[in-house]
């Protein structure tokens, strides 16, 4: 299911909040992603958003003012609680209606716009909260290249094991320790085994990583036991917004043989406040690009519209600042730049693998990629390939240089897709800064 390009999409359209009209904007009227937020300070409740220019479309005040048709109003009423999970559940029609709504109230010349202007809050001036309560978190490995980097590191002989070309790889993540952007994190402790050593030690991380990835919100579930075909995969997906999975590289070398990654990974997720529709994609939709030699998937991997428009265009990067570049009022250093393209498993095809057993997917839940990195060294999503593993550290433009993460470091992903004759459409940013370990008690 490929969502439709209608006016909603239109790069001519403006809208009477100026700041979604400038060049390089993120959240223009052909974008109107959906959040929860606050005024910050202010202890007022969590509440939806949509986000256009620089300013947030308080969905609850738009609501209290009663202004639109029944059907509006109804789902904007799934919109004015602390999580969008029960608007998400309403499936691709609904965020579809509201949000063809909402670009036609908030396009230049609309007859609402004195009533929503009152509605407005600046981004500046808010907090976010997660967008919807994830009960359960799944990490894929879809990118070959990042795989096959790894791969080197931990299994020199046997990079790439025969089943990746077969199937979406994936472990069961950590939900709970979720974080929106700007939610710092202490370094985690873990047991590894240092180098030259027989016996393990556990200690705060010394191999800090990050992951630039993509994460799929699920929308409409599916029953338990019912696999979710692929030609329907799509219209279970409410959208997408960014993700690092914070990996403790040390541990999870100790740890990851023979179930997969732990404590390595389950102290930090972070990811952004904002969660773009697929239909606001829409036109940047591409064929699925497959690395040789490509083995041919199992038929229920397998349709014709994932050869067509299975793939996003969508530009992703990934800077560091570290505490000394703050104080120096350094501008964060772009470490890599990739692309979504690069997965070598389509969004429908991660959904339709992830309940081929029957297993059901509920609203609200969250998909992560995997690192998405690039074929050449400066499209690589991580440290442990930036760096070959941290024999080779960074650069970085204060004299300092970064094998892996240091205490005080913040990180920041950001995505956007832009293309001739469309309106760019940004993801925002997802960041973090790692604090020290905590003390034992």
């Amino acid at each position: 299911m490929t969502r439709a390009i209608d006016a909603t999409h239109d790069p001519d359209r403006r809208s009477w909040v100026e700041s979604a009209n400038l060049v390089g904007c993120d959240f223009p009227i052909q974008n109107l992603p959906f959040g929860i937020f606050r005024r910050a300070g202010g202890g007022e409740p969590l509440r939806g958003g949509v986000a256009i220019g620089d300013q947030i479309l308080d969905l609850r005040a738009v609501h209290a003012s009663a202004r639109f048709d029944a059907r509006t109003q109804e789902l904007l009423s799934l919109c004015c609680g602390t999580s969008l999970n029960a608007f998400m559940g309403a499936g691709p029609s609904a965020a579809s209606h509201l949000r063809t709504v909402l670009s036609g109230a908030l396009t230049a010349g609309s007859s609402a716009t004195p009533w929503l202007q009152t509605a407005l809050v600046p981004q500046r001036d808010a907090e976010f909260g997660l967008p919807a309560s994830i009960g359960d978190y799944t990490d894929f490995y879809a990118s070959i290249h990042h795989a096959t980097s790894i791969g080197r590191q931990f299994r020199p002989d046997n990079p790439l094991l025969p089943n990746y070309q077969w199937l979406p790889i994936a472990y069961h993540g950590r939900s709970s320790s979720i974080q929106v952007s700007e939610r710092d994190f202490h370094r985690p402790r873990g047991q590894y085994k240092p180098k030259g050593t027989e016996t393990p030690a556990l200690a705060p991380t010394e191999r800090l990583d990050f992951e630039l990835e993509v994460g799929i919100f699920i929308g409409r579930g599916n029953t338990q036991g019912s696999p979710i075909p692929i030609g329907d995969a799509e219209s279970h997906v409410f959208g997408l917004c960014l993700l690092n999975d914070w990996s403790a590289r040390d541990i999870q070398a100790w740890e990851y043989q023979p179930l997969g990654p732990f404590i390595a990974k389950n102290f930090a997720t972070t990811i952004s406040p904002w969660i773009v529709t697929l239909d606001a994609l829409a036109p940047f939709r591409v064929p699925l690009v497959r690395t040789s030699p490509f083995t041919p998937p199992l038929p229920y991997l397998d349709d014709s519209a994932q050869k067509s428009t299975g793939g996003v265009a969508m530009t992703l990067e990934v800077s560091l600042e570290t505490a000394r570049m703050r104080a120096a009022g350094i501008a964060p250093q772009r470490l890599a730049l990739s692309n979504l393209h690069h997965c070598h498993w389509t969004l429908a095809q991660l959904i339709a693998h992830h309940t081929v057993g029957g297993c059901n997917l509920r609203p609200g839940d969250l998909l992560g990629t995997g690192t998405l990195s690039g074929p050449t060294a400066t499209e690589a999503g991580s440290l442990a390939e930036l760096t070959v593993g941290g024999t080779a550290p960074i650069a970085l433009p204060d004299g300092e240089s970064r094998a892996f993460l240091a205490d005080g470091d913040r990180v920041l992903l950001r995505a956007w897709c832009e293309g001739a004759g469309r309106r760019r459409i940004g993801l925002g940013t997802a960041a973090a800064t790692v604090l020290p370990a905590r003390a034992v008690v």
